[in-house]
C-alpha cells in the first residue's frame, strides 16, 4: 500500500470566527470521519496542529515565528492515510469535514525507496 499525507488548509479568519458550538461540531465531524477511515483500513494517524509555528530558512538557518501576517491560511492539521492508489485517496479526501468550514485539502504521496530510485534514474 502507498501512503499519502492529507494536509488540511484552513482560513484563519473563518476558524477564529467559529462559535464554540461550531468548533465542537467541527471536532466531532473530524472524529467521526477518522473513525470511518480507521474502520476502512485507510487511517494511519492524524492530528490537529497548533496555529503558531517556527520557520527555519536559508544557509544560516534563520528562525522566524509564525504564522505570518501575509498569510491568511494555515495548515490546521493532517491525516496520514494509506491506499492502493491516489484515486482512492482523492475520493476519501472529498469527504473531509474541513471542506464544510471553508477549508481545502492537499494530498501528497509519501516517497518510498522505489520512488526515490526511479526519480534518480
Amino acid at each position: 500500500m502507498k501512503q499519502f499525507l492529507l494536509l488540511l488548509h484552513e482560513d484563519i479568519e473563518k476558524m477564529e470566527n467559529l462559535s464554540p458550538k461550531e468548533m465542537e461540531e467541527l471536532a466531532n465531524a473530524h472524529m467521526t470521519w477518522a473513525e470511518k477511515l480507521a474502520e476502512s483500513g485507510h487511517l494511519i494517524s492524524g492530528d490537529g496542529l497548533q496555529q503558531k509555528g517556527v520557520l527555519i530558512s536559508g544557509k544560516n538557518s534563520v528562525v522566524k515565528d509564525g504564522p505570518y501576517l501575509e498569510s491568511k491560511e494555515i495548515i490546521g492539521g493532517y491525516y496520514l492515510l494509506q491506499a492502493q492508489n491516489l484515486e482512492t485517496i482523492v475520493e476519501l479526501a472529498k469527504e473531509c469535514p474541513c471542506h464544510n468550514w471553508g477549508g481545502t485539502t492537499e494530498i501528497r504521496q509519501i516517497m518510498d525507496m522505489e520512488d526515490y530510485e526511479q526519480s534518480n534514474c
